[in-house]
């Protein structure tokens, strides 16, 4: 069975006219996973994507929400049986007070210990300034699939990920910037996925949507100067899933 191009971290939820959209993700057949930042958004975007060939739903718990909602926890953990899919979930340690940061990695690990009692979730992870935090918590032995999203750390922490199996999302961003694009180039193209991140990324004045991932594939080949680069990238996917 072939695959189509496919999008690992899109936030569905958070654009105008939801429906529209899905509509036309179906149509294009883009393989998608719509990440959510609460439990109860995943509850509407799961409702939303019901029927749908293209599009899964993500149970997510933003990093930058966990502060302020760490109420929520019981329920995410409720509704971890619902979906294959998680994400956005991670920490985030830029410009964080260390109360909101320590109660992030106490969520977080109780996130992980959740999914790994599951062999077959798939996690869309959030890393920015705390990648040493998020791949020693998730560890070496994880039983479900990672994905590093918007990877922006240092090369060590990327070499330690990449020894752990996990796999690194690109987006338009990150194949416009010199310290993207370093990052990009230090990935194996065996472990490489396509992301959108929309509606926070724009490609000109418009947010990315799964519709234009065929943009960022086209930046990568660019960059790697490989063979067979989409076929890869689609076995990529397809080892995601198995």
């Amino acid at each position: 069975m072939s695959i189509s191009l496919h999008d690992t971290h899109f936030h569905l939820d958070l654009f105008e006219r939801p429906k529209e959209i899905l509509e036309r993700i179906e149509k294009e057949k883009v393989y998608t996973i719509a990440v959510t930042n609460v439990p109860e958004v995943f509850e509407h975007t799961h409702a939303l994507v019901q029927g749908s060939k293209y599009v899964r739903a993500a149970l997510g718990f933003h990093p930058e929400l966990v502060y302020q909602h760490k109420n929520q926890i019981g329920r995410f953990l409720e509704l971890l049986q619902q979906s294959r899919y998680v994400g956005e979930i991670g920490l985030d340690n830029y410009n964080k007070a260390p109360a909101d940061y320590l109660m992030q990695k106490q969520i977080f690990t109780e996130i992980i210990s959740a999914c790994n009692a599951d062999q077959k979730k798939i996690l869309t992870v959030h890393s920015r300034r705390a990648e040493k935090d998020v791949i020693s918590i998730i560890g070496s032995d994880f039983s479900g699939k990672v994905i590093m999203h918007w990877y922006s750390g240092i090369a060590k922490e990327l070499e330690r990920a990449l020894s752990y199996g996990f796999y690194f999302s690109i987006n338009y961003a990150m194949t416009q910037s010199e310290n993207g694009r370093k990052i990009i180039n230090s990935i194996p193209i065996e472990r490489i996925l396509l992301e959108t991140d929309g509606p926070f990324i724009k490609i000109g004045n418009e947010p990315s949507t799964p519709l234009v991932t065929n943009l960022i594939l086209n930046e990568i080949i660019k960059l790697k100067q490989q063979e067979n680069i989409l076929t890869t990238i689609n076995e990529n996917f397809r080892n995601i899933l198995a």
